[in-house]
């Protein structure tokens, strides 16, 4: 049976192809934009192991039921935007619309429609599904947001002896190692650069007489991470995945969403935050690369609330690494490239070692240098870890190397 994915619905091809345009358009705006690592301001990030009053965390207990839900509240009303409460409750139905082998019989793919509706509207989702097909138990699973979509005909052209999908993916080694792969695409809840919310997700939560997100309410990645976690919703009552092992992966300003959903949800056991800059991995506060004047380009990415720091990024009362420590005590990962500067992979490595304090007081282990590791050398035998790689801002074959890597540390020891 020959399945065609429309352009808004689930897929698989990533974003490489956007890349070229999207920097030409950045090489043109970025006269004003900062590369220079002298020139990165002094600054001083908010303590992350202190409560709101000033007492420092003592033990787990204190950060688990008082510091972490501060810092959860800072960056759902400052940054992403809260998840309203819909007027309305909303009905889900998810269903089976298509299973069929797969990559010569190693694998089955399953595409799953998720359908949202209640007084106020309907929207649906597709979650794309490929598990192996020798397991003896439920399969541990990759669950990665894509940007674009392609037919089942090219998925099919590309998956060849090799196993590697179109978009890069080495659908193959994923099955091989005994993982499920699972796509979300980013655009079937929520336009890339949503500007009006007319024909979003946003819609089923909108209140009588309300056309748009208040200043504290979700703008385009908090509803991209919902996505992430609704399927998430419908994987852990699948028979064919270990609910408990399902890592979420995200590149790019997918990889915003990803670290997003996963200091939600407690529930993903495992995060690899890929390129994701400002707003994902990077600090605030470096003001190197992208900043938060740069993102308001795309001024529904966060909430309304957030425009209120552009340029006043020391206001904040967060900072990422203060995200990546809603993460812990999972296994999270931060990959980096050295020419991407725009996604600040300095900045991203300082993020994840001052995080490393929470990692550090649960029982886990972080960073302990503050100096960046050589290109090519990853860290990945510890809770919190990280590589740099040569090249620029794409998922390469030699991230997913150490995405399988640290996959197999923590799920399969």
């Amino acid at each position: 049976m020959k399945i065609r994915f429309p352009f808004s619905l689930a897929c698989i091809f990533l974003l490489n192809c956007t890349n070229s345009h999207a920097q030409s358009q950045r090489k043109e705006q970025d006269f004003d934009v900062n590369y220079i690592e002298s020139r990165v301001p002094e600054y001083q990030l908010p303590a992350i192991l202190q409560l709101a009053e000033g007492k420092e965390v003592q033990n787990p207990e204190e950060w688990h039921c008082e510091r972490r839900p501060q810092i959860l509240s800072l960056f759902s009303n400052l940054i992403y935007g809260v998840v309203p409460v819909p007027e309305f409750p909303i009905r889900v139905n998810s269903e089976v619309i298509d299973e069929t082998d797969f990559l010569d019989g190693r694998c089955t793919r399953k595409i799953i429609r998720i359908q949202f509706e209640n007084q106020r509207g309907a929207a649906e989702m597709q979650v794309l599904m490929f598990v192996p097909k020798e397991k003896k138990e439920a399969a541990p699973a990759f669950l990665m947001l894509n940007f674009d979509a392609v037919d089942s005909e090219k998925m099919q052209m590309a998956s060849g002896e090799s196993g590697m999908l179109e978009s890069g993916i080495p659908l193959g080694k994923l099955i091989d190692q005994g993982y499920a792969f699972i796509s979300v695409y980013q655009q079937d809840l929520v336009g890339h650069n949503e500007s009006e919310f007319k024909n979003s997700i946003h819609q089923l939560f909108f209140r009588e007489g309300q056309s748009y997100p208040k200043a504290n309410e979700w703008g385009v990645i908090s509803a991209i991470s919902w996505s992430a976690t609704k399927a998430l919703d419908y994987l852990i009552n699948d028979p064919d995945i270990d609910g408990e092992r399902v890592a979420l992966l995200g590149h790019s300003k997918l990889g915003k969403a990803a670290l997003w959903a996963a200091a939600q949800d407690e529930r993903f056991a495992m995060v690899f935050s890929v390129q994701s800059g400002c707003a994902g991995a990077a600090l605030w506060r470096r003001k190197f690369g992208e900043t938060l004047a740069k993102m308001s380009i795309f001024p529904n990415w966060l909430c309304t609330n957030a425009r209120k720091f552009i340029h006043q990024e020391d206001d904040l009362p967060v900072d990422q690494h203060m995200l990546m420590g809603l993460i812990a005590p999972r296994p999270l990962y931060v990959a980096s490239a050295i020419d991407d500067h725009w996604a600040d992979p300095r900045g991203e490595y300082l993020s994840a070692y001052h995080a490393s304090a929470v990692y550090e007081m649960l029982g886990k282990r972080g960073l302990i240098s503050k100096s960046t590791p050589a290109v090519g050398q990853p860290l990945i035998t510890q809770d919190l870890g990280y590589h740099i790689r040569a090249g620029g801002h794409r998922v390469e074959a030699y991230d997913w190397e150490q995405f399988i890597g640290f996959a197999n540390y923590h799920f399969k020891q």
